[in-house]
């Protein structure tokens, strides 16, 4: 079965929503590009919630580099009740309607990591569901003081097994948790 890991930008007060100018994906920093670029390695599918999908669709086929790369040629799964027309190659509608379903099926067939970045919703879905294998967070040294968290409220994880960790330059981390 495929590792299904919820990837975030992540704040020292826990927001994963970007409302702050915190977060710079085209920073000039190549040990985080480089951890970054490990990651893609082991992935071949990204899921996104519909207004994630139209952010990146709008951006990235715009910009140069890797993650440009690497989004232009991994699948993309779209979870969404009403595009029809994703316009971006390797793209792919997923159920919006039972999207916890769709990812189980997704989690089932061959391939490697299957990451789900950004699309706040989806992911507090996917982690109420209990379908989550990873979270893999690279924090950033602010507090934004507000904004839509990682874990929906209320919600708990008795206990979470660190599986990685790094520091990489301006202060930024990386750790990768998984259910216990």
């Amino acid at each position: 079965m495929r590792t299904l890991a919820i990837t975030q930008n992540i704040t020292l007060d826990g927001c994963v929503e970007m409302l702050d100018d915190w977060f710079d994906p085209m920073v000039d920093n190549a040990e985080l590009e480089a951890e970054t670029l490990r990651h893609d390695e082991r992935c071949d599918a990204v899921v996104l919630g519909r207004r994630t999908f139209e952010a990146f669709r709008g951006f990235w086929p715009n910009q140069t580099g890797y993650i440009t790369d690497f989004l232009n040629d991994v699948d993309k799964y779209v979870v969404t009740s009403t595009l029809t027309d994703l316009d971006w190659r390797r793209s792919h509608v997923l159920d919006g309607e039972d999207p916890v379903a769709a990812i189980r099926e997704l989690k089932q067939q061959p391939g490697a990591d299957i990451v789900v970045t950004g699309s706040i919703t989806l992911c507090h879905t996917l982690i109420e569901a209990g379908v989550v294998d990873e979270y893999r967070l690279f924090g950033y040294p602010v507090v934004q003081g507000r904004g839509r968290r990682l874990f929906p409220d209320g919600f708990t994880l008795p206990r979470m097994t660190l599986r990685d960790m790094k520091s990489f330059a301006g202060g930024i981390t990386y750790t990768c948790h998984a259910p216990a």
